[in-house]
Formats: structure tokens, sequence, C-alpha cells
């Protein structure tokens, strides 16, 4: 029997798992992917690109397509886009599993201000003028035209279009994984003292995290919004253990 999983990708982990369970005889995977990103990675597996049109759309897509199983390996902020995935797999009666891979804390020497929104990073940013590291989602960033005394530089994998309405930003196109080693030259010449990110967790983007405690530079950290409460792992290897146990027959399971 093949089973049917659609991924909601868009992660490194997401790109990960679809080759490893593209690799099994027993599966069918397609990955799907928002399109936020202008030029993809190249995936391993067959890829859709578009939303869905909401819990509804992705929930008629599951019943259409015949999906057994519902993965939803979206970025830890992509909020809205998990809580339509739970809200379609309940409408289409499909089993969904989670993979999020878990989020840093803060250690000895680091200098963490949490915040709960980007609005908030905005905020807690002071009246004097600073120069601020934004590493957020390029869709984000325009919150901070709200402080236009401070400068910016900006990293996004694509353009930020429109440029910020400000009058001192730089732009860095440049797409993960970040060293500490260039992290750590990356502030230095660019003298930042004070860096904004979201808590997105994992190796990939960490480099920022370890150089700015390195350098005693403060951090605005902005919490992980709250995600629907589904079966979930926090690594590749424990989701495709999930979906391993999924795909067996009850026989081989012994019930």
């Amino acid at each position: 029997m093949t089973h049917r999983i659609l991924i909601l990708g868009g992660t490194m982990e997401a790109r990960q798992l679809a080759g490893t369970l593209a690799a099994r005889a027993d599966c069918s995977v397609t990955l799907s992917l928002a399109g936020r990103t202008e030029n993809p990675i190249a995936q391993n597996v067959p890829t859709r690109v578009g939303g869905f049109g909401g819990a509804g759309g992705l929930a008629a897509y599951l019943n259409d397509m015949r999906i057994d199983l519902l993965i939803d390996a979206t970025h830890p902020y992509a909020a809205h886009i998990s809580a339509n995935a739970a809200q379609a797999a309940r409408m289409a009666g499909a089993p969904i599993f989670a993979l999020l891979r878990p989020g840093w804390d803060p250690v000895e020497g680091d200098r963490w201000s949490e915040v709960d929104t980007v609005g908030d990073a905005v905020q807690a940013l002071s009246a004097r003028p600073r120069r601020v590291f934004l590493a957020l989602g390029r869709q984000e960033v325009a919150a901070f035209e709200a402080t236009p005394q401070h400068h910016y530089l900006i990293r996004s994998v694509d353009p930020v279009q429109p440029k910020l309405a400000v009058p001192d930003a730089d732009y860095l196109l440049s797409r993960g994984p970040f060293r500490e080693d260039d992290e750590r030259t990356l502030l230095e010449n660019h003298r930042i003292d004070v860096v904004v990110s979201k808590n997105s967790g994992g190796a990939a983007t960490y480099g920022k995290i370890a150089a700015a405690r390195a350098l005693g530079i403060d951090v605005i950290m902005v919490r992980r919004p709250v995600l629907p409460d589904v079966p979930s792992a926090e690594t590749v290897d424990a989701l495709a253990a999930m979906v391993d146990h999924f795909v067996e027959p009850a026989a081989e399971r012994g019930v």
C-alpha cells in the first residue's frame, strides 16, 4: 500500500524529511511551499507552490488528493499556516504530525530582551539612535519604519521591496547557514550594537546569537507564537520514526 503524504514545508527540515520519506517504496510524498521565497532551493520530490485558500481549501485538497497523512514542517513562526493545517486536518478527518525544531535558550553571557511580537521589538529599541541588525523575514521589517532614527542592517534571502522608508539602511542578500565566525565579522564590520531576531531554533542561524554573546551585543528576541497541539517531533529522524509507525501494517505493530 502506498501512503500519500503532504508536507507543508519551507524549512531545511521539511526538505530533509521529504527526501527521507521519498526513499520509501510505501510513501508518495508531495512538498508544498507557500511561495514567499522567489528562488527556493531545488527540492527532491514533487512540489506545489502557493496557498490553498485557507483551512477549507486545504481540507478540500486533502480530500481531493486522497492524502493519508499531513505533516506540518513549516517555520516555527508560521502560526497562521499551522493553525489552518490543524483545522484542515480535522475537517478532512486526516491525521496530522508536526515537525518543530526546539527553540534556543539563553545561556550565560547572553544579553536578551524577550518580546512577544515584532511590534514589541520596535518599541524595545531605545529612543537614542542605534545600529540595528534585523535578522527577520523581509515581510516584517517594514514595522521598523516607525523608528527611523536608527541605522538598520537588513539581511534577507530575497530583496526587500519596497525598501524601508528610513534614511539609513543597508541591505544584504544571503542564505544560511551562517557560521559564528562570519557572523562575528559581520557584526563588527557594521558596528552593530543590537540584534533583532526570532527564536527560530536550530543550528543554521544560531551563529549570530553566539556572535552577539561573544561581542557583548544586546539581542531583542521575539518569542515563538503558540502553535496547535498536534502530535509532533523535534527532529527529522524522530518524525520519520512516527511515520514508520503510521505506515506499518497493524499486524506488524502487534495490534
